[in-house]
C-alpha cells in the first residue's frame, strides 16, 4: 500500500469544467446553509442560558416570601411563593433538574453561556471562510462564462 493514497488528492478549481463548478458551488451553498442554520440555534442557546443567568441573579433575600410567576413552559407562567433564595433548581439537559446554590447556578450559567460564545466564534469563522469559497467558485464559473462567450463571438 502506497502512502499517497492515504493523502487527499488536491485539485485545482479553475481547472473543472461549469458543470463540476456548478455541482461545487451547490454543494457549498448547502454547507454554508446548514452551517447558518447552526449558527442561528446557537444563537438561541445563547439568549436561554443568559436569560437562566439574569433570573438567577434576581432571586434576592429580599424577594423570600414574595408572589412570583414560576415558568412551567416558555410561555405558560404560573403564580408562587418564593422559599428558599438561597437555592434553585437548574435544567441541565435531557430532563433532568439540579438543585444549585444561586452561585453554582450563576457559575453553571456563565459557563454554558462563554462555552457557546466560544463556538459561535469558531462557527463564524468557518461561515466566513465558506462564503469565501463560495465567492471564489462564482468568480470563476463568471470568467469562464464569460471566456466560452467571447471565444464563440
Amino acid at each position: 500500500m502506497s502512502s499517497s493514497s492515504s493523502q487527499p488528492q488536491t485539485i485545482n478549481i479553475s481547472d473543472l469544467d461549469l458543470p463540476q463548478l456548478a455541482d461545487v458551488k451547490r454543494q457549498l451553498e448547502e454547507e454554508q446553509q446548514h452551517l447558518t442554520g447552526s449558527f442561528q440555534q446557537l444563537k438561541q442557546a445563547q439568549s436561554k442560558f443568559r436569560v437562566c443567568l439574569s433570573n438567577v441573579e434576581e432571586i434576592k433575600p429580599v424577594n423570600k416570601g414574595k408572589t412570583i410567576l414560576v415558568p412551567l413552559t416558555n410561555s405558560l407562567y404560573v403564580p408562587g411563593k418564593l422559599s428558599d433564595t438561597e437555592h434553585v433548581i437548574v435544567d441541565v439537559g435531557t430532563g433532568y433538574y439540579v438543585r444549585m446554590s444561586r452561585a453554582d447556578a450563576t457559575k453553571h450559567y456563565k459557563s454554558k453561556a462563554d462555552f457557546v460564545t466560544k463556538n459561535l466564534e469558531t462557527l463564524q469563522e468557518t461561515v466566513q471562510k465558506k462564503q469565501d469559497n463560495l465567492n471564489m467558485v462564482v468568480n470563476i464559473m463568471q470568467s469562464k462564462i464569460q471566456a466560452a462567450a467571447s471565444s464563440s463571438s
